[in-house]
């Protein structure tokens, strides 16, 4: 065997080395540095206006963010294929029967891609949903996301005794997805952002 054998097996195990320090360093960096990194994945945007409405009508700021996003990916343009809109993703009848609730005056459904506007009404909405189901949150999102119509009959036939008896797939997956936001969001922020 060469000497130039010798050097090229001596250069990748060289190469290696030098690879597997680098992954152990990112992975220090990441560990040390593991809320930052997260956070990266799980920002709060409009939190300043999620806080604002959350506060005005009682309800956790966590959970509309949340909320947002899954029903948006916190994008205020965005339009469901029912015809929902925004960071919440407000139907056009309920942002209009909510907004005449709260006396807005000439209100369109385009307002709805307004931040400050469709969080006020998701909230505002979401504080009559734990009215109607006494605080339940799985039914507060059952309904946000099923219609309060839809879950009204199905407490009624004694469908909803826990999360995987909703009839709808899309509402069960919602809701899970939605408590799941909702508990990484508080762990990450809770106490720092209120």
């Amino acid at each position: 065997m060469s000497a130039a054998f010798y050097r090229r097996k001596k250069n990748k195990i060289y190469t290696r080395r030098r690879i597997l320090v680098v992954i152990i360093l990112i992975l220090l960096a990441v560990f040390l540095n593991a809320d930052r990194v997260r956070r990266l994945f799980y920002p709060l945007p409009y939190y300043d206006l999620t806080l604002k409405y959350a506060q005005a009508y009682n309800q956790d700021p966590y959970l509309l963010s949340a909320m947002m996003k899954v029903e948006s990916g916190f994008r205020p343009g965005a339009v469901s294929v029912r015809g929902a809109r925004g960071l919440m993703q407000i139907m056009p009848g309920t942002g209009r029967s909510v907004a005449d609730q709260l006396g807005f005056t000439d209100f369109n459904i385009d307002q709805l891609f307004i931040p400050e506007i469709n969080i006020n009404i998701g909230a505002c909405y979401l504080a009559g949903l734990e009215d109607e189901f006494n605080g339940n949150v799985t039914l507060m999102l059952a309904a946000y996301n099923g219609g309060i119509g839809n879950v009204t009959e199905w407490l009624a036939d004694g469908h909803i005794n826990e999360i995987d008896n909703i009839p709808f797939p899309e509402t069960r997956h919602y809701i899970k997805k939605v408590l799941r936001y909702h508990k990484i969001y508080s762990l990450l922020y809770k106490g720092e952002k209120t």
